[in-house]
C-alpha cells in the first residue's frame, strides 16, 4: 500500500492537505496572512506599504493563498480588498492536531513496548 493511501487526517487523505501547507510554507505568504489577521481587509497598496516587495509579487502570493481558500478578494468600488478566510487555516490546524494525536499514540505504544 502506498503512503498516500495509508495515511489520512480526519477522513481526508494526507496528500489533500499538502497544498495548504505548501501555500503557508512561504515566509511572505505567512506575513500576508498575519497582516490580514491583524489589520482586516487590506488593499495591495496597503500590503506593500513600507516594504520593498512589488505589487506584482504580492498579487502572485495572494493568488496562491486564494487558490487554497486562505484569503479572498472583495471588490470595493474600483479597488480590490483582500481578507483572511479562517476556515481553511482551521482545517490545517485540525490536520496538525490529528498528526500530533497519531504521534502521541505511537509514542505511548513505544513506551509500553520498552517498559515491558
Amino acid at each position: 500500500m502506498s503512503p498516500r493511501r495509508r495515511f489520512a487526517l480526519h477522513g481526508k487523505p494526507l496528500h489533500a492537505c499538502a497544498p495548504t501547507f505548501a501555500a503557508l510554507g512561504d515566509e511572505m505568504r505567512l506575513r500576508l496572512i498575519a497582516a490580514l489577521c491583524m489589520g482586516g481587509a487590506m488593499s495591495i497598496t496597503q500590503l506593500t506599504s513600507g516594504t520593498d516587495i512589488t505589487r506584482q509579487a504580492i498579487t502572485k502570493h495572494l493568488g496562491v493563498l486564494a487558490a487554497q481558500g486562505l484569503v479572498r478578494g472583495v471588490k470595493v468600488g474600483r479597488e480590490r480588498l483582500w481578507e483572511f478566510e479562517p476556515a481553511q487555516l482551521d482545517e490545517a490546524r485540525r490536520s496538525l492536531e490529528s498528526i500530533a494525536q497519531q504521534w502521541d499514540h505511537a509514542l505511548a505504544k513505544l513506551k509500553l513496548a520498552v517498559e515491558d
